[in-house]
């Protein structure tokens, strides 16, 4: 049975969700602030030094689930940013 392109894109997008939360929980368990970001990644990641409130890392985090490529918008961030990551995660949901 063939699926209709509007239940694929349904179920992309969920999937997405879903990795976007895998990774920001990953992160937090490392005492990451987890801020969502718009344009090009989909967080920033802080990390702070807990004695003198100030922020020691930065990361800029795209994820991507699945064979997903990174969009032009992606790149262009990526290339510029040398603290940009990409999270490759294939999420537990199905």
């Amino acid at each position: 049975m063939k699926r209709d392109k509007k239940d694929i894109l349904k179920e992309n997008i969920a999937k997405g969700k879903a990795g976007e939360e895998e990774v920001k929980e990953m992160y937090e368990l490392q005492d990451y602030e987890v801020k969502k970001a718009f344009r090009g990644k989909d967080f920033i990641m802080e990390k702070r030094d807990l004695i003198e409130d100030k922020i020691i890392e930065t990361k800029h985090i795209e994820v991507k689930t699945g064979k997903s490529k990174l969009s032009n918008l992606q790149k262009k961030t990526k290339k510029g940013n040398k603290n940009y990551k990409v999270e490759r995660i294939n999420p537990a949901f199905r």
